[in-house]
Parts: structure tokens; C-alpha cells; sequence
């Protein structure tokens, strides 16, 4: 099942979200795992992308651990069927986003050894279609 809001204000959003090369500054460091991922870029993720990303995490653990996913998909993304005139309004909400400037950590990760964690986090970077790395609690 994929992350979606279950009720919101408006079922539809103006873009104006996720503007050039933004740097985070709030949550740049683990807050609750010993593991993490953290995005070098800013990027629009959509549900299915951290569903992926989650899965593989927890295929390659067997679901050992304690996987906590930071960011969530709450911003509508709309659009319209191919080959229809302009006009007639906007379309219908097709998939679910989340913003993310660079420097977030999106994914963290607790109760596993060193090794198996970066193992299993390496494979689902490789999931993103954006660069981040591995980064552990200090």
C-alpha cells in the first residue's frame, strides 16, 4: 500500500513547492536510528520511490530492525489524460509527493549490526534516482 494522506484541506495544490537547490538546516542528523540515509539533492519523492526503498531495506534485513521513514507524501500531484484539448479544468490527482531539500535524512535504522545496515541501506540508494549516502550516529 502505498503512503497517502488520509483526508486533507484541499484536494488539489498550486506548484509552489521544492524551489532551487534548497539546503535543509532542521533535520540534518539521526534522530531516533543508528543508521541513515541522507539525500545530496533536492528531489520530489514520490510514494512508490520510498516504497521501494523501504522494501528493499527490509528484504535485505529480513525484516530485523527498526526502520523509521522521516519524510511523508502529503502533496498531490495532478494530472490530465494524453491527447485531450486545453481547457476543461484541472485533472485528477495521479500520485502523492514529498518534497525534500538536500541535506535530509530521509531513512533511519536501529537494532541491526554496522555491516548488514550499510549493506542494506547501500541497496536501497541504488533504489533513488538521486545521489545520498550511509550516514551513522557519531
Amino acid at each position: 500500500m502505498l503512503l497517502q494522506p488520509r483526508k486533507t484541506k484541499f484536494r488539489k495544490l498550486k506548484k509552489r513547492f521544492l524551489k532551487n537547490q534548497i539546503i535543509e538546516t532542521k533535520s540534518t542528523h539521526l534522530r531516533f536510528g543508528n543508521l541513515g540515509i541522507k539525500v545530496l539533492e533536492s528531489f520530489r519523492f514520490t510514494a512508490r520511490q520510498l516504497e521501494a526503498v523501504r522494501q528493499c531495506v527490509n528484504r535485505d534485513l529480513k525484516r530485523k530492525g527498526k526502520i523509521w521513514l522521516m519524510i511523508f507524501p502529503s502533496i498531490p500531484v495532478t494530472g490530465k489524460p494524453t491527447e485531450n484539448r486545453m481547457g476543461k479544468g484541472k485533472g485528477s490527482v495521479d500520485y502523492w509527493i514529498a518534497p525534500v531539500k538536500a541535506g535530509t535524512v530521509i531513512i533511519e535504522l536501529t537494532g541491526v549490526s554496522l555491516i548488514k545496515g550499510k549493506t542494506a541501506l547501500q541497496k536501497g540508494i541504488n533504489k533513488l534516482p538521486v545521489k545520498a549516502k550511509v550516514i551513522e550516529k557519531c
